[in-house]
């Protein structure tokens, strides 16, 4: 009996399995909740329906009755419009003859005001040409006067450049220089052959005897007393064949010039004040073969473009050509 005791043993853990039933009746009672809240919100949800349903179908018969009164007023007022129409038609006629009565009133009045407006207009144009016309007449005598003076600074200076190139062209003679005057211009052209070799910007002994004795005479002509003031400019030009690039020849014809340039203002014959007027006066320009000079058939003539050119520019030179721009604009 004892052993029968001393073997026998109960379950291990016995409340494990109130546990589990303890947990699944919980999430039961919390699904039963759940379903419940459910199912309690959906009938909230058709409760309020069904309420709202009611009071729509209440306002829909409002609005029934509301729109039959409506419909009576409106039938009421359109017997006034009726009546009323008749009167407006009465009126309309009555108020087209006031119309016509006013219409012809305003032509009246339009046109007498028109007359008075183009009356005023006229004499206020009047007015104002008249004094355009005296303005225009001070502005004219002013111009005349101005053109006047310019015309006779022009003349001056235009006298001036003819008797330059007068007494270059006998100075030259004088001095047996062979130089080619410009008759127009007063350009002196210079063979370059005399001064350089091909391609070089070295003068020549041949070409510095010979602006030896031409800067002096060319000189004694520009420094007159009656020419100083007017030469604004003096100008020595290097001239190429058309062998050769442009930009080759541009260089040569520059350092060509240059070179001339600068014998001159050495030169031991000139004066203290003939060198100081030539530094002021004197620019030394390469033209490279843009100006070369032609034969009879339209060929470059290679060794007459090969040359220097002495060019002088009178003060003023600009304006002349302005002016006589205008005076010839205002001749035609």
């Amino acid at each position: 009996m004892s052993r029968q005791r001393r073997g026998y043993r109960g379950p291990r853990g016995g409340d494990n399995g109130a546990h589990w039933i303890s947990y699944s009746d919980m999430m039961a009672s919390l699904l039963l909740v759940f379903v419940l809240a459910v199912v309690y919100s959906v009938y909230q949800y058709y409760s309020m329906l069904e309420i709202k349903t009611q009071q729509l179908n209440e306002q829909q018969l409002e609005l029934d009755r509301a729109t039959i009164t409506l419909v009576q007023r409106e039938e009421e007022l359109e017997a006034a419009n009726v009546t009323l129409m008749g009167k407006q038609e009465e009126l309309a006629a009555i108020q087209i003859q006031l119309d016509e009565q006013e219409s012809d009133l305003k032509a009246a009045q339009s046109a007498l005001l028109t007359k008075e407006e183009e009356q005023a207009l006229l004499q206020l144009q009047l007015a104002e040409q008249a004094d355009k016309l005296a303005a225009m007449q001070t502005v004219l005598e002013a111009q005349k006067s101005e053109m006047l003076t310019q015309q006779k600074r022009i003349d001056d200076l235009i006298g001036v450049r003819t008797q330059i190139i007068e007494d270059l062209s006998e100075a030259l003679n004088r001095s047996n220089l062979r130089a080619t005057v410009d008759p127009a211009t007063g350009d002196i052209v210079l063979d370059s052959a005399v001064f350089f070799d091909s391609n070089s910007s070295s003068i020549k002994d041949s070409g510095r005897e010979l602006l030896s004795r031409f800067l002096p005479v060319y000189l004694s002509v520009l420094m007159q007393d009656e020419y100083v003031d007017f030469v604004g400019e003096i100008i020595i030009e290097g001239h190429t064949d058309t062998a050769g690039s442009y930009i080759i020849n541009l260089k040569l014809s520059q350092n060509r010039a240059l070179s001339v340039a600068e014998y001159c203002l050495q030169l031991p014959s000139l004066s203290g004040n003939q060198r100081t007027l030539l530094q002021d006066l004197l620019t030394a320009k390469g033209r490279s073969y843009s100006d070369p000079v032609y034969n009879s058939d339209g060929s470059v003539n290679m060794d007459q473009s090969r040359r220097v050119e002495f060019k002088f520019r009178l003060k003023d030179s600009e304006m002349i050509e302005e002016m006589n721009r205008i005076l010839s604009q205002m001749e035609e």
